[in-house]
């Protein structure tokens, strides 16, 4: 995963180490930046920069919406975003998605803002596959 702190272009470097030890089996995952005041952003830019590297691209749409400290003693989130930003995330050709997914997020032990109900899984899913068979 790449750092929240970090811009895409600098995971070429982390490819490079893992690669130097003749592991190619690698993924990259984009999971938002760092924007301060408990927020982070997606460029999706970032998803096609890391792409350049050669290896398969992972969205993480639910830390995308993560909302890190944003409850004051914990991270907070908004998982009303996650369908859309996973839409433009299959529109600029990812290869794999990431998602959080609970029956009752709101009983998650983890990442329970972000999390995304089991029931609106399948419809999430169908229109992220139809964008990418588009731009496939």
């Amino acid at each position: 995963k790449k750092g929240q702190f970090m811009a895409p272009w600098d995971m070429g470097n982390v490819l490079t180490k893992a690669r130097s030890t003749g592991n190619e089996n690698i993924m990259v995952t984009e999971r938002g930046v760092t924007f301060g005041y408990n927020n982070l952003v997606v460029d999706m830019r970032a998803l096609i920069d890391m792409k350049r590297f050669g290896a398969p691209v992972v969205f993480d749409a639910t830390h995308s919406v993560q909302l890190p400290g944003g409850a004051g003693d914990r991270s907070a989130g908004d998982r009303a975003y996650v369908p859309q930003l996973a839409n433009a995330a299959a529109a600029v050709g990812i290869d794999a998605l990431f998602l959080e997914v609970h029956e009752t997020p709101e009983h998650a032990k983890c990442d329970a803002a972000n999390s995304i109900y089991l029931d609106v899984l399948d419809g999430i899913l169908d229109k992220v596959k139809r964008i990418t068979d588009i731009v496939s």
